[in-house]
């Protein structure tokens, strides 16, 4: 294990064409849908992180048949409508946020208890609305600790369908874990939203990969999702697109040193939502364009400030923070107040690591307010967090430098993000 790097400074704009991993999104939704689907399904262009190989280790453990094919890019998944057994089933989901909660109701299906625990950081992580959600659907809920938190035991025979009413304000991924195991529900299901919906697009790329698979969704409004029952998925061969969060750094990167980088194989019509992210840095003054294959950056002579609601966005916001110092007037992001219960509390972490860096912030419940000024080198932590080694590099590389502690951390969704910051530099300098 590597434990501190120093990422230099770029000596020139950032300028260059690079490939980013699959979307984690997309391959771990995909990999559940086709653990639901009835016979085989190949998954193409799939990311190999920490977070995807848990989730697949997870499915074994429930029975499922997951092969993964390293030189290929592919999952190779074979199943029936659900899993069974009657031992226990013991699930590590590490720090991976989507194969605790996604699986958490496929569990409730599987007739057998399925216990789930995880690294100190996901027993903080708020489970309590969707286990309360499967309470009212008959499964039975068994807490070790604190309720609504791992570890926890889940064991049910399926879901009943009708109404089900669940909190909005702190995950996505507990409406998007309800909506993908609803169909094998012996009845419709109706989900309705409660409070203040974060990072929204999460849930329509929920709803557009379950119809692409054979399921019958409708977002008959922003608070009420209708899943047909017994419209059951099929099996198929599916893509999945790059990730548009870790393409994020590398435009800010652009953005930040007045550069030019193309992501290969990515467009603003992308399934993600953290594709919009472009769009912020357009009204800081970049431009962005699409080419054949790639989504182009070119940052300006001086970032603007802005004020931003990030909510949607969410993910991407540690990466604007580190580059909003450069703008000529403070950056304020906004409604990100969910960030607090992602990996680390990232609203505080951020601002904690940028000001060891120099930078001037204030912090509010819900966002911070980065203020223009030159940051110095400065050695940062990680909190096991891929998204604040990745964000501080990207610090580091358009001031004086930053080591970061823990780098390996960045294994969780982008293994190899150093060797990739270091091609987009020998790109820059040729």
């Amino acid at each position: 294990m590597q434990k501190d790097l120093f990422v230099a400074a770029f000596d020139a704009p950032a300028r260059g064409s690079i490939d980013v991993p699959g979307s984690k999104s997309i391959n771990n939704r995909a990999l559940l849908l086709a653990a639901m689907a009835s016979g085989k399904s190949r998954i193409r262009g799939a990311l190999e992180s920490d977070d995807t190989i848990i989730f697949a280790d997870c499915l074994l453990r429930l029975g499922i048949n997951v092969v993964f094919d390293r030189a290929c890019r592919t999952f190779d998944v074979e199943s029936g409508a659900g899993a069974t057994g009657e031992e226990e089933a013991d699930l590590w989901v590490g720090n991976a946020g989507t194969a605790a909660r996604f699986l958490m109701p496929f569990a409730a299906c599987c007739g057998r208890p399925v216990r789930f625990d995880g690294v100190p950081a996901m027993r903080r992580r708020p489970m309590g609305d969707l286990l309360t959600a499967l309470e009212s659907q008959g499964a039975t809920i068994q807490n070790e600790g604190e309720t609504g938190f791992l570890p926890v035991t889940i064991q049910g025979t399926g879901l009943r369908g009708g109404e089900i009413e669940l909190h909005a304000e702190k995950s996505s991924q507990q409406i998007s874990a309800l909506m993908m195991t609803a169909p094998l529900a012996t009845a419709d299901t109706v989900i309705r939203l409660l409070g203040d919906i974060v990072s929204a697009p999460y849930i329509d790329l929920t709803a557009r990969m379950m119809h692409d698979w054979g399921a019958s969704v409708d977002r008959r409004s922003p608070r009420e999702i209708h899943v047909a029952a017994n419209s059951p998925y099929r099996p198929r061969d599916y893509l999945v697109e790059p990730d548009a969060s870790s393409a994020s750094y590398f435009f800010a990167a652009a953005a930040a040193t007045g550069g030019r980088v193309a992501v290969r194989n990515l467009s603003k019509r992308s399934l993600q939502g953290d594709a919009g992210f472009v769009d912020v840095l357009e009204r800081m003054g970049c431009r962005v364009s699409e080419e054949s294959d790639a989504l182009v950056v070119e940052g300006p002579q001086q970032l603007r400030g802005l004020t931003v609601d990030m909510n949607a966005i969410s993910d991407t916001a540690p990466t604007l923070a580190a580059i909003a110092s450069r703008a000529d007037s403070p950056v304020t992001i906004t409604n990100v107040e969910h960030m607090r219960w992602k990996e680390t509390d990232r609203v505080e972490a951020v601002a904690a690591e940028l000001r060891k860096m120099g930078a001037t912030v204030d912090v509010a419940q819900d966002g911070l307010t980065i203020h223009p000024g030159p940051l110095t080198a400065a050695t940062v932590e990680t909190y096991e967090d891929h998204r604040i080694a990745m964000s501080m590099a990207i610090a580091g590389i358009s001031n004086e430098g930053v080591t970061i502690t823990d780098p390996d951390c960045v294994g969780k969704t982008f293994g190899n993000f150093f060797d990739v910051l270091a091609d987009l530099r020998r790109q820059s300098l040729a």
